[in-house]
Parts: structure tokens; sequence; C-alpha cells
């Protein structure tokens, strides 16, 4: 009995100690960067949490939106499957568009979410329409419900919202298997998410971005895989749009990564 309360004293301290270790301040100082992490270990089923306010409070989802809309976008029928192509509805003079214009194309759904052409999206959203999205939003707990915003791409503009916790409510939902979507359809859009994939881990994310009410959200969210854990991350970063820090989209990233790093998770 001695022996085995020495341990547990031992463990609760060095539990302690290890996550007293972990900085979340400096990495978004070194960043110039206001907003959270939010972090969740599922192993330990422990919130690790920069700002416990902010990872509850609500904005856009901007194109982090696209995992649920893609899940939402395939059990509905809209589309078949990830490589699926969606027709460009614009001029083919890509000389018109000055932002990437490299993405407006003819494009398959799985090319899409990997690099953020909102666009392609937004002709999803218009085949799937409000009703149903209201259905599925409701029966995977996915944000605040609101869709009253008239624009096709209301995760980006209007009362719709989530918050980082929420967020991650979801992704521990679709590791588990737990959504109102098929087992098929998590195994596509587990496989479109993939970011990074080496011996020791797989990293699976979405970033997202969008400029509102004066200020520009930025967010990075996905979970890495490890044989012995998963830890899922959301991080979100406001500034306001007057503001200059031209490393803002970079630092979502960054400040992710020093995290995760000081974590063993990468």
């Amino acid at each position: 009995m001695r022996i085995t309360f020495k341990f547990l004293i031992f463990f609760l301290f060095y539990s302690f100690a290890t996550f007293a270790q972990l900085d979340l301040v400096t990495p978004f100082k070194d960043c110039n960067s206001t907003g959270s992490i939010t972090i969740y270990d599922y192993k330990k089923q422990k919130w690790i949490i920069s700002d416990e306010v902010d990872s509850r409070s609500e904005t856009q989802p901007a194109s982090t939106f696209k995992i649920i809309n893609l899940l939402v976008a395939l059990e509905t029928g809209v589309i078949k499957d990830e490589n699926e192509v969606i027709k460009w509805p614009g001029s083919t003079d890509t000389t018109l568009y000055g932002y990437r214009p490299e993405i407006y194309k003819d494009i398959t759904v799985k090319e899409a979410f990997e690099v953020s052409a909102g666009w392609a999206f937004i002709e999803l959203a218009k085949r799937i329409g409000r009703e149903k999205y209201a259905h599925y939003l409701k029966l995977a707990g996915y944000g605040n419900g609101d869709l009253s915003e008239k624009g096709d791409d209301f995760w980006n503009f209007g009362a719709f919202a989530i918050s980082p916790r929420n967020q991650l409510e979801f992704l521990v939902k679709v590791y588990q298997g737990k959504t109102p979507f098929s087992k098929k359809n998590l195994v596509v859009l587990k496989s479109v998410m993939v970011n990074e994939q080496t011996n020791d881990y797989t990293l699976r994310g979405k970033t997202g971005w969008t400029r509102v009410d004066g200020n520009e959200i930025g967010w990075w969210v996905g979970y890495v895989e490890r044989q012995d854990n998963v830890y899922f991350f959301a991080t979100r970063l406001i500034k306001k749009r007057n503001e200059s820090n031209p490393d803002f989209g970079k630092c979502r990233k960054t400040i992710t990564n020093a995290v995760l790093t000081q974590l063993g998770a990468m």
C-alpha cells in the first residue's frame, strides 16, 4: 500500500510538473498575435487551453467549415466522392483574378479542400440548401445554428459561428465515428484532411481565414494522430484589419506547432 501511495504521489507530481512546463504564452508573443489555442489530449481526456474565455467565444468558422461541409455534401448525395469535378462558373480568363488566379478553374472536391478554393464549396452550398444544413449541423452539434445570413458562404459572414472548443468537440466525434455521417464518408474526409504523414504521426487539419466586422479571423484546426495518443487542436487568431502583421497567416501553424512540439505530439 505504501509503495502504491508513493507511486501515486510521484505520478501526480510528475503530471503537474509536465503541464506546468508548457509555455502557451511565448508562441503568441513571438508571432505578435492575439488569440488562443485549445488542445484536447485524447488519452488523458484533458483540455489544455491558453485562454478559457476565448476558447468558448464564437466567431465565423471561415474555411474550417469545409470539414463538415464536405461531409454534408457527401451525405446528401450532392457529390458522389472527393474526386468529383466542380465546374468553374466564371470566366476562363484567369488574368481577371488578382488573388490566387490558379484556383479559378474546374477543380475536384479534394483539390478544392486542399487549396481552399472557396468558390467550389459555395457551388456545393447552393445545391445543398439551408434546410439540409440546418438538419445536419444540429445533429452534429456544430456551431450556433444561426443560418440567417443570406449569402451563400454563411460560414464567412453573418451570424453563424462556432467556438474553438466546439470545433474540437466535433473533431473528436469525427475521430470516434460518432457523427450523423456514414463511416464511408468519414473515411473520405479523413483522407482529404491529411496535411503531413511521417513514421511517428499523421497530421490532419484545415485552415480558415475571413475578414468581417473590421477584424481578420484566422483558424487552424485538426488533430495529430500518434500510435499512443491523439491531440486535437484549434488555434484562432484575431486582429484588426488596419493592424499590420505580415505573418498573420503563417502564425496559425507556427503557434500550433510550437505547442504541439512541447507536448511531444510532433
